[in-house]
């Protein structure tokens, strides 16, 4: 590659274009021209383009953005049949995101265009959410801080009774569903709380870094809290649902940063209807945004709910662009690209 190649740094107000050149500038040291583009998300809202998910509405500025780039770098751009079919140049695409859903695979190949993307790049922030969720729940304190700043009431005190007051994570039993990047992070937050963690995870087996893996069905028996952080495919969507609920026991609480879908949210609002459950806490759901129909809302006193905001920190944003800007420096050195998918 020569000094002739452009980049443009499609950005929004999240994984800011200055953060993508400034990353860019400094893998390629000036071998490349960086030409900026401002999206919209997340003051205006993603959704389906075209034939693609969970991009902005923007195919026409990016095409006038793309008339001379060989490389593109993206969160949420449009990457559609139009737009490939439009920008004969583009060799390039890289998505800084954990999957590239904002763009045609199929197109792309057919176009002759790579496409990569940023896995692990918020794995540290959602854990941390996740905990977070996770006391706040236990905790009761969402709810005591609406009373008290609120409604100017003290009797939150309430939450003092035997019968009210909240759990510890020391000594308490913790399921992990799922054991991945952000599950095996969370685990080390957790045992250093003294809690006593179990991991299901059907790609590892025995032992793993000194915690116990268990059987789905077991680890359910025996967890007084499960924090889900398995991947949603056809085999796990509604992998946590009425029966499963069943199994836990009473008084249990159930938190979900990873994905809606994995919890079947009817079941879970039956048991905390019914005092099965004690509480949830949720960052991401079966329909996003929230319906107004949801019954979650209603149980306002026993959940804490959050409108997916786990990887919503600056750091998640300038890791985004430092992963993406190393795919770029090995493209225009002609190396191996790492996260590639075409």
């Amino acid at each position: 590659m020569t000094s002739s190649v452009r980049v443009v740094a499609a950005g929004d107000h999240f994984v800011l274009p200055s953060l993508i050149a400034e990353a860019v500038g400094r893998e390629v040291e000036g071998a490349c021209e960086v030409g900026e583009l401002t999206l919209g998300w997340p003051l205006e809202p993603f959704g389906p383009v075209a034939e693609v998910s969970e991009a902005s509405d923007a195919e026409d500025d990016l095409i006038e953005a793309l008339a001379e780039a060989q490389v593109l770098v993206t969160q949420m751009g449009p990457v559609t049949e139009r737009v490939l079919g439009a920008c004969p140049r583009l060799r390039l695409v890289v998505v800084c995101r954990g999957g590239p859903v904002n763009v045609n695979l199929d197109a792309a190949r057919r176009h002759d265009v790579r496409v990569c993307f940023a896995p692990g790049r918020n794995a540290a922030a959602t854990a941390e959410f996740t905990v977070g969720l996770l006391l706040a729940a236990l905790r009761r304190i969402p709810q005591a801080h609406d009373l008290l700043a609120r409604q100017g009431s003290w009797a939150g005190s309430a939450y003092y009774t035997y019968a009210h007051s909240g759990l510890e994570l020391e000594d308490l039993p913790v399921g992990l569903v799922g054991y991945g990047a952000v599950g095996s992070r969370v685990a080390r937050v957790l045992c250093a709380f003294g809690a006593r963690v179990m991991v299901y995870d059907p790609y590892v087996r025995g032992e793993v870094h000194g915690l116990r893996v268990t059987a789905l069905d077991d680890l359910l028996r025996r967890s007084n809290v499960i924090t889900l952080h398995a991947r949603l495919t056809a085999e796990t969507r509604g992998l946590i649902g009425a029966r499963e609920l069943a199994l836990l026991p009473a008084g249990a609480v159930v938190v979900n940063a990873a994905r809606g879908p994995l919890l079947d949210e009817e079941a879970l609002c039956e048991a905390l209807e019914n005092g099965r459950l004690a509480a949830a806490a949720l960052d991401t759901y079966a329909r996003e945004p929230l319906p107004a129909e949801s019954r979650l809302p209603a149980l306002a006193d026993r959940v804490v709910l959050t409108p997916h905001l786990g990887g919503a920190s600056r750091a998640v944003a300038e890791k985004a662009a430092r992963i993406a800007a190393a795919e770029v420096g090995r493209w225009v050195r002609g190396e191996p690209l790492a996260h590639c998918l075409t």
